[in-house]
């Protein structure tokens, strides 16, 4: 990837001209920053603003649309985006009814969102927030990171704002989503980062990371290599041990390295080992949604369901990075 940047330092810059570029019907560039924002607004709703370190696309920016976010905050490469850039990213999502920031659990996004939530208010928006922690891989759950199941807190949070529900209704089914999804992942190969050009951890071809995080960072264990029908019972495992109840979305997320082929081999695997433990997939999400550039790996979320959140999953969007 690097052989094909004119200049590393412009990475992200250069990514959200051309994402914008490629659909101009459906996004606008905040002028002299890297947010982008919905094309067609969201005037007399809700408005719903997430984003973090660019290298997670195609969040956030890809969920951008009616039914899902309404403006995302695209900081440097798994690098927290300023106070003033999360600023005009809640200026750019308000539609007179408030504005609720999806954040995931990382000390840099909190700090800097909550900074941003008070310049606003200041400003007379009216702001709430969230926080996503589903990553299983950390013991606790006050260090949990957010990862791959902020995309279902974005699908099913921005369906409610566009149903017209007020913030505290949008932050309540937000929450919800939040209290019940959980995630964990694993990486055959680490990612590398743009602006040096080295991996984020250094990994020996018989080796595998169980419990990486999206910026690169390497696992909580390492291990050799298994088979896949064995890493998936790892990870599948771990997770019904806190996820009982057996009515789930499911989704297999790519890390941005793995073919479409590779997951659907995967989740073949998934799907019957859920299925003997007596799981009910009432809605199965394949494909890239979190990634970590070109990592070579996947992270399964589970998220029980109820017939709200299926309403609200189902919900159409026009977010060009969200798919069932």
């Amino acid at each position: 990837m690097d052989k094909l940047m004119q200049d590393a330092n412009r990475f992200v810059s250069d990514m959200v001209e051309g994402l914008v570029l490629a659909h101009p019907d459906f996004y606008e560039k905040v002028e002299g920053v890297n947010v982008v924002k919905r094309k067609d607004g969201v005037s007399g709703k809700v408005g719903l603003v997430s984003g973090g370190g660019s290298g997670h696309e195609p969040a956030h920016a890809g969920f951008i649309g009616e039914g899902m976010l309404s403006a995302a905050v695209c900081g440097e490469v798994f690098t927290s985006p300023t106070p003033d850039m999360v600023l005009e990213g809640i200026k750019a999502a308000d539609g007179g009814k408030g504005v609720l920031l999806v954040v995931k659990n990382y000390a840099g996004d909190v700090m800097n969102f909550d900074m941003a939530k008070e310049l606003a208010e200041m400003e007379g928006i009216e702001v709430d927030t969230v926080v996503v922690n589903d990553d299983i891989a950390i013991k606790k759950e006050s260090d949990r990171r957010g990862v791959a199941g902020t995309v279902f807190v974005h699908k099913v949070a921005g369906a409610a704002a566009q149903e017209g529900r007020s913030l505290s209704e949008v932050k309540a089914v937000a929450e919800k989503v939040i209290s019940r999804v959980r995630s964990m992942g694993m990486a055959l190969s680490p990612c590398y980062m743009p602006e040096s050009g080295k991996p984020g951890f250094e990994l020996h071809p018989d080796e595998m990371e169980i419990g990486i995080g999206i910026h690169g960072e390497k696992g909580v264990e390492r291990k050799a290599i298994a088979p896949v029908e064995d890493i998936v019972r790892e990870l599948v495992d771990r997770l019904t041990n806190e996820v009982t109840d057996k009515k789930i979305a499911l989704m297999l997320n790519g890390m941005g390295g793995t073919p479409i082929s590779e997951l659907y081999l995967t989740y073949k695997y998934v799907h019957e080992q859920l299925i003997a433990k007596g799981y009910d997939i009432v809605r199965p999400y394949v494909g890239n949604y979190m990634t970590s550039l070109e990592m070579h790996g996947f992270s399964l979320t589970l998220l029980p369901v109820d017939d709200e959140i299926l309403g609200l999953l189902d919900a159409p969007t026009k977010a060009i990075g969200f798919h069932s």
